[in-house]
């Protein structure tokens, strides 16, 4: 079986396994279900879409498999003939957007097992998985950020599930051994079976990380305030109750889920919470779309991190939309909860700083709760190009010293503001770069250990350049 036709396959057994799923939920709500499998086609078709543009380059064995597969599906969308340039150019724009967000169709199916318990989203996040391991190896090469999108679609459907619809990691749904699990994908727990870490050790390595020297002053204090207030229970002395919840704000990329897990350790290694383990959610995992099935949402997620902590990604995301989103409901959840468990659950909510500040403002309830803000900086040009050396020891590179001048220059060209992009944005100059060194490598007939090692100047795209090649693949 060729790549395309496996590809064709997988395509037509998620098309046939959802189909009939909706197709019932439409009739038993008096819905027509003549248009339902043409819906989950375009289901399909996005899912490889966003996969085939993840790393930012769509080839022409790739563009020709999606045409040829849903082309012969009958998708309307695909089977239009256009030239392969145009294709390609739409889905690069467009492609990876696809993966940001659940679609309608699975939200339907969670939220109707929700209501029952059926398991029907755990067919759809099966064969979704199917097709998408079929779509990173249309043209014979899988690189790092499609295996990275593999993940992030799979990160994304999990956290979703219901609780009792999650595969186990050692089951037959766990990620395959080529696709690595990237360090930040969202939905993760930690080992609960490692013994627990000293104090000293976890802020041996918080103090590896590069740059944050206020957030490591910060969490030290923390840890002092924690151990003092022990030392005076063993003495009998009144204790001050200290909320254990923590703000993190800061830009994307500065670290913010890396520390997160860090403290879910140190509280654990402090007597805090029992597990330590660390659970990440969005507003996507949050809130949903019909009345009284948020709070059962927020239920389920904190019931994830009991005895834990609880990390929620750009909270402020919670109290946007008018009076109909439920977001506001979930706020109001959450803080009945914090406190009904309060001796079981840390919560850390992070994002921008003047979202943030908008958002503990928005609940009388999170005032109080969150009392300690952890602002999160910028990293600096020489912390960047720190980050970009350490990528590179991982990987066996080395820059030059005109490799290292240009890494800088490339640094200090960068627009600083909100949204800029810290360690992400090194981290995509080192893959560029390590990209434009195999596109050089190649026209030199003998190449040697050392030229496979070093990253030149010649090596190093400008900030422009490396916006252009990026466009789409994040």
């Amino acid at each position: 079986m060729t790549t395309s036709t496996r590809l064709a396959d997988r395509v037509q057994r998620f098309v046939a396994a959802v189909t009939p799923l909706l197709e019932a939920l439409a009739a038993d709500a008096g819905l027509q279900t003549d248009n339902v499998g043409r819906d989950v086609l375009g289901d399909a078709a996005g899912l490889v879409s966003g996969l085939i543009a993840a790393d930012g380059v769509v080839t022409d064995a790739e563009l020709l498999a999606m045409i040829a597969c849903f082309g012969e599906l009958d998708d309307p969308r695909v089977a239009v003939a256009t030239p392969l340039e145009q294709r390609r150019a739409m889905l690069l724009e467009t492609g990876s957007q696809r993966l940001k967000t659940p679609s309608p169709l699975f939200s339907l199916l969670r939220d109707a097992d929700l209501r029952d318990g059926m398991g029907r989203s755990r067919t759809y996040y099966e064969h979704a998985m199917e097709v998408a391991h079929a779509a990173v190896t249309i043209d014979g090469y899988t690189g790092r950020l499609e295996l990275a999108a593999v993940e992030e679609l799979r990160g994304m459907l999990l956290r979703l599930l219901p609780a009792k619809e999650r595969p186990s990691d050692s089951g037959a749904d766990a990620t395959p051994p080529t696709a690595a699990k990237p360090e930040d994908a969202i939905g993760t727990l930690q080992d609960l079976h490692t013994p627990a870490k000293t104090p000293e050790e976890l802020f041996a390595e918080l103090d590896e990380l590069v740059g944050l020297e206020p957030v490591k002053r910060e969490l030290r204090r923390v840890a002092d305030l924690i151990t003092v207030e022990r030392l005076r229970r063993e003495r009998d002395l009144p204790v001050a109750v200290q909320s254990r919840h923590l703000v993190f704000t800061g830009n994307p990329g500065t670290g913010k889920t890396t520390v997160a897990r860090l403290v879910a350790q140190l509280y654990r290694a402090l007597g805090v919470v029992e597990r330590g383990h660390l659970v990440e959610t969005d507003r996507a995992a949050l809130v949903a779309g019909f009345i009284g099935q948020t709070a059962a949402r927020v239920t389920e997620v904190v019931d994830a991190a009991a005895d834990g902590v609880l990390l929620i990604d750009e909270a402020y995301a919670l109290i946007r939309g008018d009076d109909r989103d439920f977001g506001r409901e979930a706020v109001d959840t959450l803080v009945k909860l914090m406190e009904d468990r309060r001796d079981r659950l840390v919560v850390i909510v992070a994002g921008y700083p003047r979202e943030m500040d908008e958002f503990i403002n928005a609940n009388p309830g999170l005032r109080s709760r969150f009392a300690r803000v952890i602002h999160f900086p910028d990293y600096s040009t020489d912390e960047l190009v720190a980050i970009f050396e350490m990528l590179g020891a991982r990987h066996h590179y080395e820059l030059s010293d005109g490799g290292r001048d240009r890494v800088r220059e490339h640094f200090d060209a960068v627009p600083r503001g909100p949204g800029f992009g810290n360690g992400r944005l090194a981290r995509n100059l080192f893959e560029e770069a390590c990209a434009l060194q195999a596109s050089r490598l190649v026209r030199i007939d003998d190449v040697s250990r050392e030229d496979l090692m070093c990253l030149t100047a010649e090596d190093i795209p400008g900030p422009d350049a490396l916006a252009a090649t990026t466009t789409g693949a994040r």
